[in-house]
């Protein structure tokens, strides 16, 4: 009876709750403005050896993870030896003077960890985790691989061979040689111009160099460990640092390579590879560091122009004329410079309307401003993404770690989104001209030139040339 008299009041009342309630279907709803990034309680200190210590309590998961990063990556390499600083990387985990790369396998497995090493233009990082009952085990078995990796000779060789296998796959692939040149052309004589090793390199890569690069890069005095989950107390997890790593010894430093790259220069580099029937086309030229003021403009225009399913290049250069696959733009930010670069993929029989209509859109993003309901939505797309990277532990720890390799402060986390909220069209407009706008920029094409190369001269001096 009492389900009846319900169910009678509601059919009473749902007429007036619809009527009061009408929803404009033709509109999208409002979405709120995205809130700040608030960093959890973090606590900064250094040993008397240079070593910069990160902690940060995370008590929500049982988990620890951490970074240990390094101002050492290729822009550090020498110039006969590309690729060191990635081999030494992937190397430190694989023996020590006292463990064999499976016992260290063995050892992370018991204490459900993970530890591995990885290297970027300007950072080398080993990246690991544990569960939290196991902090010392992990902090333990990092300060051994950091501080005694051994490079066993059969360890070596077989990463020279599986490097060898991998290179010879990426140089296969024509967006890889369109990165390559376009680095060359951008970055110049910069160790930033070389984005992976050559056979060459990695046929003279040994111990010996392994070991330098290791003693030169991998102290104390360049580093930074970030710590971060469920730690055991401050005073102890400062114990446990100290006891792994307080006489490490630290060293004077090399300085690093100077930021000198040559200034933009439009002209079209056409990578001959017969036989292909579509062509890649990467347009792009020197931009900012994150620490610029332009920075947050700048992604806001690349992200409008081709950041994704809803930007420029996406809807005309895909959806509405059906020239390629892919079409997107983006800018990559390293220590000392940036570029922007704008890409797709195309048939060879529209490779001049498709070009023109790429050229067109970098020039509109210049010539008009953005419409407020266009970088409105941007602006929330960004804020979300970057919002969501932080929710986990390695996500929060991966940018903490990058923080301190390109040389940013805390506040950078914390005022993401307010900076991103902040960007006007008239910034984006003025940061357009000077670095998206393709004037001064270089247009690298891989593919055919006996099918592509007439068209393209259409658009400037075509110089075609082989791959490495």
């Amino acid at each position: 009876m009492r389900q009846t008299a319900l169910l009678l009041l509601l059919a009473a009342i749902m007429p007036v709750v619809v009527h009061s309630q009408t929803v404009d279907r033709t509109k999208p709803p409002q979405t709120p403005p995205i809130p700040d990034f608030k960093l959890p309680s973090l606590y900064e200190t250094s040993l008397p050896n240079g070593l910069k210590i990160v902690l940060v309590e995370d008590a929500r998961f049982p988990l620890v993870t951490l970074r240990l990063a390094f101002l050492g990556g290729s822009k550090f390499d020498p110039p006969s030896l590309p690729g060191l600083s990635e081999s030494t990387a992937a190397l430190l985990t694989e023996g020590t003077k006292t463990r064999s790369s499976r016992q260290i396998a063995e050892e992370l497995a018991e204490i459900g960890g993970t530890l591995n090493g990885a290297s970027g233009p300007d950072g080398l990082t080993l990246a690991g985790s544990s569960l939290a009952d196991h902090a010392p085990k992990l902090i333990e078995i990092l300060a051994d691989v950091i501080r005694n990796a051994s490079f066993p000779a059969d360890e070596v060789e077989l990463r020279k061979q599986n490097r060898k296998e991998a290179l010879r796959a990426q140089r296969s692939q024509p967006s890889f040689l369109a990165d390559e040149k376009l680095a060359a052309t951008v970055f110049g004589s910069h160790p930033y111009s070389h984005i992976a090793p050559t056979m060459e390199s990695l046929e003279r890569m040994d111990q010996k160099a392994l070991a330098n690069f290791r003693d030169t890069y991998l102290v104390p005095n360049n580093a930074t460990l970030v710590l971060l989950g469920r730690l055991p107390g401050r005073q102890q997890t400062l114990k446990l640092v100290r006891a792994a790593f307080e006489d490490w010894k630290q060293k004077a430093l090399p300085p690093a390579p100077k930021a000198e790259f040559p200034a933009g220069q439009r002209g079209i580099l056409l990578v001959d590879r017969p036989g292909s029937v579509q062509a890649d086309i990467h347009v792009g030229q020197l931009a900012v560091t994150r620490s610029s003021p332009e920075f947050f403009p700048l992604m806001m225009a690349s992200t409008i122009l081709g950041g994704g399913t809803n930007s420029r290049m996406f809807r005309n250069i895909r959806e509405k004329e059906g020239f390629a696959y892919d079409a997107h733009s983006f800018l990559d930010t390293k220590r000392d410079a940036g570029v922007m670069t704008a890409i797709t993929q195309v048939r060879n029989d529209v490779i001049e309307p498709a070009m023109q209509a790429l050229l067109t859109e970098m020039e509109g993003m210049a010539k008009q401003a953005v419409p407020a309901g266009e970088l409105s939505a941007s602006k929330n797309f960004v804020s979300g993404v970057f919002l969501l990277r932080l929710e986990t532990q390695d996500g929060l720890a991966t940018q903490l770690s990058n923080m301190k390799i390109l040389g940013l402060p805390n506040s950078y986390l914390e005022h993401y989104t307010s900076s991103v909220r902040s960007v006007e069209p008239d910034q984006i407009q003025a940061v357009a001209r000077k670095y998206i706008a393709p004037g001064d920029a270089a247009i690298v094409v891989v593919g055919d030139a006996s099918k592509i190369s007439k068209p393209l001269e259409k658009f400037g001096k075509v110089t075609v040339t082989k791959a490495n």
